[in-house]
């Protein structure tokens, strides 16, 4: 799991859970594909949908912090990641 890097708890992110949809911090040189992999393999679900976004770096005094991708990742009926589903508002 090396390109995902947490899930994201925010008030719309847990909305999303009740859709099963799902959202992850990823590194930003990671692919779609490597992403649906990682996130199939791992959680043992199906992925039907990924939508992304990048999130760009804050500057700091001396430079700036890495910039990474948001993904929300949709599942197919019937599958669910049991750790984030636990989680509401």
């Amino acid at each position: 799991m090396d390109g995902i890097k947490y899930p994201v708890v925010t008030d719309k992110s847990l909305k999303l859970v009740s859709k099963k949809q799902y959202t992850f911090n990823v590194e930003s040189g990671s692919t779609r594909t490597e992403i649906k992999s990682w996130v199939e393999l791992f959680f043992g679900v199906k992925v039907i949908a990924m939508n992304s976004h990048r999130l760009p770096g804050k500057r700091r005094r001396m430079g700036h912090t890495m910039h990474y991708r948001r993904m929300i990742i949709t599942l197919q009926p019937g599958y669910s990641i049991p750790s984030l589903r636990n989680l509401r508002i």
